[in-house]
């Protein structure tokens, strides 16, 4: 109760970290219900994985670091062996097409209200100084449950607890990745690697040549957000080695640099299989035949918008 009492931190924070609670409750119950899940060949595997993470997803603030480690060690092994899968029970809770069918005709195109909850209260977060985007976004699903309950009272907080937990047992553990990869982009920086892709970019870049600054910075966030799989694990590394030495020492405005050269990553998440939770899990929810078929259908609008994003920045800086 002392973090939530100490008036050094902000309520932003600390509602946070009440959602973050809620979650980690949400990932045990994913857990528990596939456990009881008897179909589920692999319940045991599953449980474990979705149990450690949530418990470290809810308590990790105050859980000592190195059995956050342990918990987080114990996770990984049943996804090393592909012991982490669902049932038929996920499935069970589902609406049918007929069911589907009926609420569109009822509902319409406001479903999407709900959804623009999420946007709309991210900015609003983002704009108030003791808050953020991610609490924004948070309080904006909560606003969003309440909407959909409006929609139709038979959505009560039960559906919305089985819904959470099928689409986690349809990702799998491929839900961790994007986490896992943004820590990689900390580990990377602080193992130096910005150091020495600076060294190497060194030896390319005009001394003061901030057009070819930028140009390497965009490509460069681009093709290593398709090695790294997230566009927020390769700017730790890509603004320390290129974009700081090579392009805002020079005067460039960072706020403007710094989200196109985001935007910049972003095309390089649509051609990569690394950004699974984008171009592999979609494949397998629809169980496309094409494995890539999602990479190959994004190429061309992320070359188209790698060029137009590096011209932004060419023209704002």
């Amino acid at each position: 109760m002392s973090f939530f009492m100490d008036p050094s931190v902000t309520v932003g924070t600390k509602i946070l970290e009440l959602f973050y609670i809620f979650m980690g409750f949400m990932s045990v119950y994913a857990g528990v219900r596939n456990l009881l899940d008897k179909t589920n060949k692999a319940r045991y595997g599953t449980f474990v994985f979705w149990t450690a993470l949530g418990i470290v997803i809810a308590f990790g603030r105050w859980i000592p670091a190195i059995a956050d480690g342990v918990l987080i060690i114990i996770m990984v092994i049943p996804a090393i062996f592909r012991q982490v899968r669902k049932g038929s029970a996920s499935d069970s809770s589902a609406p049918s097409t007929a069911e589907v069918a009926a609420n569109f005709q009822r509902i319409g195109m406001r479903i999407f209200i709900p959804a623009l909850c999420l946007g709309v209260f991210a900015i609003i977060g983002a704009l108030i100084p003791s808050v953020s985007a991610l609490t924004g976004c948070c309080i904006g699903v909560m606003i969003a449950a309440v909407i959909l309950f409006a929609f139709s009272h038979d959505n009560k907080p039960v559906v919305f607890l089985n819904d959470s937990e099928r689409l986690l047992s349809a990702m799998g553990a491929l839900c961790m990745l994007p986490m896992l990869l943004a820590s990689l982009g900390a580990i990377f920086t602080a193992a130096g690697v910005g150091d020495v892709i600076a060294t190497l970019v060194g030896g390319i870049i005009p001394k003061g040549n901030v057009t070819l600054g930028i140009i390497v910075f965009g490509v460069g966030m681009m093709l290593f957000t398709m090695i790294m799989g997230n566009a927020f694990a390769a700017i730790t590394v890509m603004t320390v080695g290129i974009g700081a030495p090579f392009v805002l020492a020079y005067g460039a405005d960072p706020a403007v640099i710094g989200i196109l050269a985001l935007t910049c990553g972003y095309c390089g998440t649509l051609c990569t299989p690394m950004a699974a939770n984008f171009n592999i899990v979609p494949v397998a929810m629809l169980d496309m035949k094409d494995r890539m078929g999602v990479v190959k259908k994004q190429v061309l609008p992320a070359l188209v918008m790698i060029v137009v994003q590096i011209a932004y920045m060419l023209i704002a800086q």
